[in-house]
């Protein structure tokens, strides 16, 4: 394949899925996220504007993305998304994928990307080719936020309040499993939402149970009882190489108790304790520009640290 053959870039179309699933699954920055029946759960919410990218008639490249009027997004239904590649790709080839993509989206009226990238720990090896071709291109750093995340060959101790919460939840004999009782924990996640930020989570019980499905091997819900009573519970998404925390719920009982530490620790400790990095999500509102220190404190009294998550904006607009 030479360098110099042209790139052809082709909008996603059904035909396709078993190739953009297949080239996936042997990237170096793609995660399940990434697959069709993921991206398409909420395809009613969003325009699909997602590219495959060829040369030599090869696929090299993906990216899912949706349109949004004269603004292309890779992925509004998506916490990252980016340009997903595979070992062959090299920082000469992508800045020329970007230039592809800068061209055909100008050639199409589109006047904007915002361009969500994979945070570094989900690479399986470097991959941030992308990162400079958008800097070569005068993309601006548009939002930052801050998540916290555990490196497990250097795993720091809890902090004494988290280690009081632990004790406490041993105490009045709480437990923890894995279950699949979606419906009942994204109430309990709900109510918490509402009551604390006046907030709705993203997906319905209906979807989130849908996704888990779909994706057993990717999507598990821990929930800590006592009494045969739910008193917290945790969504773990799961990657290669990054355990996720989607969603966390508890019930002031379950506060009160400690139960949400007894369930961080079974994940932390049993579950996935042979994961290079736990991620605990974003602590971070109003586009990254405010920190919940209440929020963010919490997560680091496991041992966890920042780890940022990065939203560029592409000015198209000759």
């Amino acid at each position: 394949m030479s360098i110099d053959t042209p790139l052809r870039l082709v909008p996603y179309e059904p035909k396709y899925k078993a190739q953009w699933d297949k080239f996936v699954l042997q990237s170096k920055n793609g995660v399940f996220l990434f697959y069709r029946d993921y991206l398409e759960y909420h395809a009613g919410r969003f325009s699909d504007f997602s590219f495959l990218f060829y040369q030599d008639d090869q696929l090299i490249a993906l990216m899912p993305a949706n349109r949004v009027d004269d603004t292309v997004v890779s992925h509004g239904g998506l916490t990252f998304g980016g340009i997903v590649s595979d070992s062959k790709m090299t920082t000469p080839r992508m800045l020329r994928v970007l230039s592809a993509l800068v061209d055909y989206l100008r050639t199409g009226g589109i006047k904007k990307l915002i361009y969500k990238a994979v945070p570094h720990i989900y690479h399986i090896f470097p991959a941030e080719e992308d990162l400079y071709a958008l800097f070569a291109h005068n993309a601006r750093l548009l939002r930052r936020d801050v998540s916290s995340t555990i490196v497990r060959e250097q795993k720091l101790p809890y902090a004494a309040e988290r280690e009081a919460a632990l004790r406490k939840a041993r105490s009045h004999g709480v437990t923890v499993e894995q279950t699949t009782d979606f419906p009942q924990f994204m109430a309990m996640v709900a109510a918490g939402l509402k009551t604390r930020y006046g907030v709705q989570p993203v997906h319905s019980a209906a979807e989130i149970e849908l996704l888990a499905t779909r994706f057993p091997e990717n999507i598990k819900l821990f929930t800590s009882s006592s009494g045969g009573k739910l008193l917290s519970g945790i969504v773990v998404y799961e990657s290669a190489k990054v355990a996720h925390v989607q969603y966390i719920g508890t019930s002031p009982k379950g506060r009160a108790l400690g139960a949400l530490d007894a369930v961080m620790d079974v994940l932390l400790n049993d579950v996935y304790r042979e994961k290079p990095y736990f991620d605990f999500g974003i602590s971070t509102v109003e586009n990254g520009r405010s920190l919940n220190l209440g929020l963010i404190g919490n997560k680091e009294g496991y041992g966890a640290r920042a780890t940022v998550y990065d939203f560029y904006e592409l000015n198209l607009e000759m």
